[in-house]
């Protein structure tokens, strides 16, 4: 990447957080789940300056207006996702990374319609007014915070990519932010935490959907004492599908939420698929 295109990206430096680091993505619109989410951070006392969110704050579910004022009121630090950047664009689409024609292009025009109607200008103003990149240090560790991948924010890495693929992530915010030793994403929904010859990647799944592992509970991340720990997070999945079905969202999402099944499997890896 040119030194010019580094310096046009908004990067925020959070700085030492040693305490415990609540790292979260994709609350997708699912009020419930937000809501839990941060009485969980509230119980566990990690104040808001050491939240994180990796993105995506409006998808799926019902709630995107709510979810994002509330996102907004509990504070914290949000990373721009591609949601926030095609929101505040006014952009047709999500820019999701989905491929053309496929299932979860088809029931992301619907999600993305619902998303994007209730938006005032301040609050898209908002949205694209978050930063592209977060640096902070944690246990004399330095890490970078993106979304999806640090050359194309919609691409999809997961636990089984091969390695030379983060690589080329690194090798991309390395040339932006210097030497680092870890990097926390989002944006693929499934948590995971993998060593790539010494970098620490950390993905932070998402709490307004579940990993598509048939539980219903959604997934986060503490980063504490410079150890990763994915915990799962317990709230009223049924009380946010009966909201999707009350707003006409019945894709196949709203089940998901019960089922713990997402409702297609062609972003996925087919190793991952069932």
């Amino acid at each position: 990447m040119a030194a010019s295109e580094a310096q046009r990206l908004n990067i925020h430096n959070l700085g030492t957080l040693d305490a415990p680091v609540l790292l979260y993505g994709g609350p997708y619109s699912n009020l419930q789940a937000t809501r839990a989410m941060f009485a969980w951070a509230d119980q566990a006392g990690i104040p808001p300056e050491r939240r994180i969110c990796t993105g995506d704050i409006m998808a799926f579910c019902a709630d995107p207006a709510a979810t994002l004022a509330l996102v907004r009121e509990a504070g914290g630090t949000v990373l721009a996702g591609n949601t926030e950047k095609q929101l505040a664009a006014r952009a047709p689409d999500c820019g999701c990374g989905y491929d053309a024609g496929s299932a979860c292009d088809l029931m992301a025009r619907d999600w993305y319609a619902h998303a994007t109607a209730g938006l005032n200008p301040e609050a898209r103003d908002w949205l694209g007014a978050r930063p592209d990149r977060i640096v902070l240090r944690h246990c004399a560790k330095r890490y970078v915070v993106i979304h999806g991948g640090a050359g194309d924010i919609a691409r999809f890495l997961w636990p089984i990519t091969p390695e030379d693929d983060f690589w080329h992530e690194i090798s991309i915010l390395q040339e932006e932010v210097g030497a680092i030793d870890g990097v926390i994403a989002g944006h693929s929904g499934i948590p995971f935490s993998r060593s790539i010859d010494g970098i620490r990647w950390i993905n932070a799944g998402s709490i307004g959907m579940p990993p598509h592992d048939g539980q219903p509970e959604t997934s986060f991340v503490v980063l504490e004492d410079g150890e990763v720990r994915i915990e799962r997070l317990e709230y009223d999945f049924a009380a946010a599908a009966a909201a999707m079905a009350k707003a006409g969202l019945t894709q196949g999402y709203e089940t998901a939420l019960k089922t713990g099944f997402w409702p297609a499997e062609d972003v996925l890896p087919k190793a991952m698929r069932r």
